[in-house]
């Protein structure tokens, strides 16, 4: 075991590892059929790439064009949908400082169900200053998960709850509560993941250890997702220090060596577990750079990220275990990266969005520009791909689509004004954009 702190901690622990041997073919049956026109269950979709597999998406839209209804969100967050069949799951953060997670109709918007989770309150130990989240960012900035049984919500101030699709609570806890108080500066908003029958959160924070003698813990845990039993518990104490130790990046899942393997970044490190134990398989480490926002993405054996805070964009070879050596990182970009919005890949190039407006391609064998245009004013949502095309939304309801391809080739530009930091979903032909106060339906047929 390479990394301290790795402790089973409940007796649910071996029915949980012999039902993740079998998730490698679960996961092969899910991504391979046609639930893909129908699903977009986590952040960036089913593989959490930001990849759509669909066809028939639309590229273009005004505010009278080809949407096919827009309804009002009761309230506001950055969480981006979640789909499964034909309901819409996303959580907020309403004026009356209430947590809320929301079911919705996928056929034309109506409210299906609203659930509050929890209040609004964030208490957390803060020596550094006030309790803080950025203006950006409220407590429903983590974004909910589905598997088609379940649905689970995770909130800025530890509350993290799982309900059944027909809105019925299962289970309730709270993750400050049972590993410490959050210690991350501008507020926790780290999205959860399901794996087979297990409920799978990161928390990455400063740890305060230069000024106290107990440091804040960041952790990789497992939660039975459908009692709520903690089944392992990881400490990721990767010495990184004060904010260059926060992370607010959601972990990646993948299939490798007959396991499936969770793949997390922040605080100056990518680093892999085992799904059914919570032990570190491998680790990169040496990724100097302050706080990461911007997820990774993954395409076959290669990792693509940023080091910390508008750092470089990198793509790093992953596979094998224990430490990885530095030869493992094939390129480095460093010109205009983004801060928060992921890559994507497609057709063998990558395609960042840096939060001054500024889009550019790469080619992922080498990091080389490809080209570089403004398309927007501000970019916070990770760009999306379908169909051979690349999708930036800006946070002015601008979204810009060009072709994945070498030379810059604009497609369209869309225009529905409203403030939007939430990035797409797409679900059976249709993009999803969540706006401030309103959610948006984009079809192919236009209706008014």
């Amino acid at each position: 075991m390479l990394i301290r702190g790795t402790r089973c901690i409940s007796s649910d622990a071996e029915r949980i590892s012999r039902l993740l041997s079998q998730s490698c073919l679960w996961m092969t049956v899910f991504w391979g059929t046609a639930t893909w026109a129908d699903h977009w269950p986590r952040w960036r979709g089913p593989e959490g790439t930001g990849v759509c597999r669909e066809t028939g998406v639309p590229w273009k839209w005004s505010k009278q064009e080809n949407v096919l209804w827009t309804v009002e969100i009761p309230a506001w967050g950055n969480s981006t949908p979640v789909i499964w069949a034909d309901r819409i799951f996303l959580t907020a953060h309403n004026d009356q400082n209430e947590l809320l997670l929301l079911c919705l109709n996928k056929t034309d918007g109506r409210t299906l169900w609203s659930r509050k989770v929890g209040n609004g309150e964030a208490p957390r130990e803060a020596p550094r200053g006030s309790q803080k989240f950025h203006a950006l960012n409220n407590l429903a900035s983590p974004s909910p998960a589905t598997d088609g049984r379940f649905v689970a919500a995770h909130f800025g101030n530890g509350d993290l709850a799982v309900f059944d699709l027909e809105g019925n609570l299962q289970w309730k806890r709270n993750l400050q509560t049972d590993y410490g108080p959050y210690s991350i500066w501008w507020g926790h908003a780290n999205t959860p993941v399901i794996v087979g029958d297990l409920l799978i959160s990161i928390c990455i924070q400063d740890s305060l250890a230069d000024i106290r003698e107990t440091p804040s813990l960041s952790y990789v845990v497992a939660h039975d997702l459908r009692t709520g039993r903690p089944v392992w518990f990881t400490e990721r104490m990767t010495g990184a220090e004060k904010e260059h130790g926060d992370a607010y990046t959601t972990p990646l899942v993948r299939e490798a060596d007959g396991r499936v393997e969770v793949i997390v970044m922040g605080a100056e490190q990518l680093d892999a577990y085992d799904a059914a134990t919570g032990q570190q398989v491998w680790v990169l480490p040496g990724l100097a750079g302050n706080r990461v926002i911007t997820g990774p993405t993954l395409q076959d054996d290669v990792v693509y990220s940023t080091i910390g805070m508008r750092g470089p964009v990198f793509a790093a070879r992953i596979g094998g275990s224990g430490t990885l050596p530095r030869e493992r990182i094939r390129w480095e970009y460093a010109s205009n990266t983004p801060d928060s919005p992921s890559p994507v890949v497609c057709n063998g190039l990558l395609f960042i969005a840096a939060d001054n407006g500024v889009a550019q391609c790469l080619d992922i064998e080498n990091g080389a520009m490809c080209w570089r245009e403004r398309l927007g004013r501000e970019f916070k949502a990770s760009p999306i791909t379908a169909e051979g095309r690349v999708y930036f939304l800006d946070t002015s309801g601008r979204c810009t689509v060009v072709e994945a391809a070498r030379e810059y080739r604009p497609v369209a530009v869309n225009d529905i004004p409203d403030r939007m930091l939430a990035s797409p979903a797409v679900s059976d032909g249709k993009i999803f954009l969540r706006g401030r106060e309103r959610l948006y339906c984009i079809g192919v047929t236009s209706s008014p």
